[in-house]
């Protein structure tokens, strides 16, 4: 479903500066990967180059039988919109947007019907714990609930494919648990393949595979025990 091969990619300037050389990944339907490493390694260089919003200088990358590399600017955004979630540390949920407005955006970008698009959004909602809530705007809500509203907003259209960047970063322990298993049960529910980038053990440990990002590329770690919020 997913493919990368020997990706590199290099940020030019006074001084320039290698952040993923050789990178390999193979993703398979349904699969769910975390990807750990140190700050500055890549990881979230690693999930633009997936997601389109950047390109390798050298290596491919294949996504849903199309060759990222060939695809010119509009139609990278399609791709994303129709078939990638993406959820971030930073939540960049719309502050003058209710939740209800904001897990919407997705739907009403791919041209959904608003009726239709209403349905869905109150069913997501329901999904994360977030009834009663609809009209809330971000401000009115903690950052669990926040971080809820961006995971509903990233799988309400049923990408086949979700990247998370850091998505407890900004949670405490508690929190993070219950957001990660929510996170779990939904992608599982939908049949939606995972990419998790993570400086948490917490976080890797609800992964299928656990991989390291080192300037030599992506190697196994194995699973990871189970820790418990309260660990």
């Amino acid at each position: 479903m997913l493919t990368l091969t020997d990706v590199s990619k290099t940020y030019n300037g006074a001084r320039p500066r290698t952040v993923l050389r050789g990178v390999s990944l193979a993703l398979d339907a349904g699969e769910y990967v975390a990807v750990m490493g140190e700050s500055g390694v890549g990881k979230s260089t690693l999930l633009h180059l997936i997601a389109g919003l950047d390109r390798p200088d050298s290596g491919r990358i294949q996504f849903d039988g199309q060759d990222l590399g060939k695809l010119d600017d509009d139609a990278a955004t399609l791709l994303r919109r129709r078939k990638l979630g993406f959820v971030f540390q930073a939540f960049h949920v719309l502050p003058n947007l209710s939740a209800a407005q904001n897990v919407a955006l997705p739907l009403l970008l791919n041209g959904l019907e608003r009726e239709k698009a209403s349905a869905r959004v109150a069913e997501m909602l329901a999904a994360v714990g977030l009834e009663g809530r609809e009209d809330s705007l971000p401000r009115e809500l903690s950052g669990g609930e926040l971080q809820r509203v961006a995971i509903a907003r990233a799988l309400v259209h049923r990408p086949m494919l979700l990247l998370a960047d850091e998505p407890t970063g900004n949670l405490d322990r508690e929190t993070a648990a219950r957001v990660l298993g929510l996170l779990r049960e939904l992608v599982n529910a939908n049949g939606t393949a995972a990419i998790i980038v993570t400086h948490s053990a917490l976080a890797a440990a609800t992964a299928d595979r656990v991989l390291q990002l080192t300037p030599g590329g992506l190697t196994p770690l194995g699973p990871l025990p189970p820790i418990s919020a309260a660990a």
